[in-house]
């Protein structure tokens, strides 16, 4: 009875904060959560409860904390036989795993079968809901949904945990198939690692350290991180080569050794994004700020690998090049990338700053340079900012690159590829008629070159959306129609694409099926922390839904993340429009008329622009609003039909605030209700 309990308390309290107000006044953020407990533990207490626990206290002290905190986790919940870790990186949550469950092999090697303690491990990547010092949400219920699933002595990951590590860890996971699990809607597709799989991973030896610094949380890269990566980098150099015939570890340089763990990715997409982030310098003159650049460093490179085509060399190898002095075409040639991302931190006075350059590694020419400042106060959250904003920056200058260097190869037989960096290219050049048809185009003929590739049918649902959206379809009908075939397609093949969820979610709205875009937007997040569109759409659709105050900073959020989107234009209408139906004129015509500078040539900007001037009594601006509006679409000439449009604008809970405050002031402006 004892273990049913344990049960049952842990999943209530994983639970617990659904739906309350507490969760509306929490942080959200994507991590890796790790849930472990102990099989068999109400038999094993009875048969020796003392002998047991001290057992159990023993495996945490030697093994399991130091494992976590070794591979820059936190341990958040323990329940008796359980504890729950979040870390910062996947591939940290599953080598921890394995690590633990090989360590545990050998430390039950001694003990009679009777009094072997054994654990069951599940690990998922997940949105979840930080309160103090304690996490909850889908993304931790599901991580311990998945430890039951596990084996004894086995670990089981989900379906996105497995995708974020394929290439990256030689561990052997099975697919297990959709999983149904408790109090969790959607079926979990899982995968398992057996133990017999587990017993057969060579150990790694446990590296003990101080407690990271206060400023930080304790999931940032601990002091000794420059040597534990070459420690871990021999150790690596060792298991992919084959032992009978290789060479003792450090007979040959490291960067040879990296260079052929690393060799230049086969496809051509990975040679046009491949990249290193070398271990960014610090500046400050204070070995406490040593671990901000290096958890930068090493959450840049998280989020660059979930970039779709791209081929980021792993944080141990990058900081094997920490102190050197080395040129860019150098690392270029050793490890096979085409771009070489060098960077410095420096803290001054109450500021933290980060200065990035991006290399080409074949000319050794710098292509983009920039500066990213926050508050030193919390370290911690600048680094997230900071990190997030360099990522969604990297992502738009690699896609240039990539394109402007498929443009100057004149190549005459463009492949799939080509075609793809060509097409996001274009995307993210300021919203336009001509840019989105090169887009378009773009990925058509990648689908053209190959016809079974999902990520050009994303591209073309991701396109035909966006201009539904922003009303550049000529066949509203047809385009909506196709968007769904492209965008189903490609998730029945590719759940974990963060970019087909955030197309879905944007067609899911203008289906006026708010709740399944809300769905679909959230997962997108949850699939790339970094996606500031999907955050900017998340706070449309709440608003749509009547609920501009939880949207507000959703939007804010995506436009720190991505200040300098060329497509600011539609950040800004977005927390204009919340300002606006919460009643907040002034912040509304602020908003409305940045957005509105950013891109005169969005019609609804002007419509919004004009209820909020309205309302705050200046007629001839709302009046000459109203006009310009009526040039660029003289069929939007009532608020009937710009309602039929739009359907999400109908739902009630968004029409009784729009009712009192965007309505009303259009109707002030001279726009008619008919």
């Amino acid at each position: 009875m004892r273990e049913v309990h344990t049960k049952s308390l842990w999943y209530d309290q994983l639970e617990r904060p659904h739906g309350g107000s507490q969760v509306v006044a929490s942080i959200r953020r994507l991590a890796a959560i790790l849930a472990a407990d102990a099989a068999g533990y109400s038999r094993l207490m009875g048969a020796d409860e003392e002998g047991t626990l001290d057992r159990l206290k023993a495996h945490r002290r030697n093994l399991v904390d130091p494992k976590i905190e070794q591979h820059r986790g936190r341990i958040f919940k323990t329940t008796g036989d359980g504890v729950l870790a979040e870390f910062p990186s996947v591939v940290d949550a599953v080598r921890c795993g394995v690590e633990i469950q090989r360590g545990i092999i050998d430390r039950n090697a001694k003990l009679p079968e009777e009094s072997r303690i054994t654990f069951r491990i599940g690990i998922n990547l997940g949105d979840v809901i930080i309160d103090g010092d304690d996490i909850y949400g889908d993304g931790v219920n599901i991580s311990a949904r998945l430890e039951t699933l596990a084996e004894p002595g086995g670990v089981c990951i989900s379906r996105v945990v497995r995708d974020q590590i394929r290439g990256k860890l030689p561990y052997p996971f099975e697919d297990l198939g959709e999983q149904n699990v408790k109090n969790i809607a959607r079926p979990v597709r899982a995968f398992a690692m057996s133990a017999a799989a587990v017993s057969a991973t060579p150990l790694a030896p446990v590296l003990r350290s101080g407690p990271a610094p206060r400023s930080l949380s304790a999931n940032h890269r601990i002091a000794a991180a420059g040597v534990l990566a070459i420690v871990c980098c021999g150790g690596l150099v060792w298991w992919v080569s084959p032992h009978g015939n290789s060479p003792a570890v450090g007979v040959e340089p490291a960067a040879t050794a990296m260079q052929k763990m690393h060799r230049e990715p086969a496809n051509d997409t990975a040679r046009l994004l491949s990249i290193v982030v070398l271990p960014f310098q610090n500046l400050s003159n204070d070995p406490e700020q040593e671990y901000f650049a290096e958890a930068v460093t090493d959450d840049l490179t998280s989020d660059l690998s979930l970039i779709s085509g791209s081929f980021v060399i792993a944080p141990m190898t990058a900081f094997t090049y920490k102190g050197k002095t080395v040129s860019a075409q150098q690392v270029g040639r050793e490890l096979g990338v085409r771009y070489v991302l060098e960077g410095s931190v420096r803290c001054i006075a109450d500021q933290v700053r980060v200065n990035v350059q991006l290399i080409d590694a074949e000319s050794g020419v710098q292509i983009w340079a920039d500066r990213f400042e926050n508050k030193r106060a919390n370290l911690a959250r600048a680094q997230s900012e900071i990190t997030g904003r360099l990522a969604r920056r990297l992502n738009l200058e690699l896609a240039e690159a990539a394109s402007r260097r498929v443009e100057r190869s004149g190549a005459t037989s463009l492949d799939a590829e080509d075609f793809l960096m060509r097409g996001w290219a274009a995307y993210y050049r300021p919203a336009s008629t001509a840019t989105r048809q090169e887009s378009l185009q773009a990925f058509e003929r990648a689908l053209e070159a190959d016809p079974q590739s999902v990520a050009a049918r994303i591209g073309i649902g991701t396109v035909l959306v966006d201009d539904l959206v922003l009303r550049f379809s000529n066949d509203l009908e047809r385009d909506k129609a196709r968007a769904d075939e492209m965008l189903r397609e490609a998730l029945e093949r590719e759940m974990s694409d963060s970019m087909a969820h955030f197309a879905m979610g944007m067609l899911r709205r203008i289906q006026n099926r708010l709740t399944d875009s809300q769905i679909e937007l959230e997962t997108s997040i949850a699939l790339d922390r970094n996606n500031a569109r999907a955050f900017q759409q998340l706070g449309v659709t709440l608003m749509c839904l009547g609920e501009p105050e939880l949207a507000i900073p959703q939007i804010e959020r995506a436009i720190r993340l991505n200040p300098y989107d060329p497509n600011i234009a539609s950040y800004y209408w977005a927390v204009g429009s919340a300002h606006l139906v919460s009643g907040r004129m002034d912040d509304a015509v602020s908003l409305l008329t940045k957005a509105r500078a950013a891109n005169p040539r969005l019609y609804f900007i002007h419509l919004w622009l004009a209820g909020s001037l309205a309302l705050k009594g200046d007629l001839d601006a709302a009046r000459f609003a109203v006009a310009e509006s009526l040039e660029l679409r003289p069929e939007i000439n009532s608020l009937a039909r710009w309602r039929a449009e739009n359907l999400f604008y109908t739902n009630p809970q968004f029409t009784a605030l729009a009712d009192k405050t965007l309505y009303a002031g259009l109707r002030q402006a001279g726009f008619p209700d008919d």
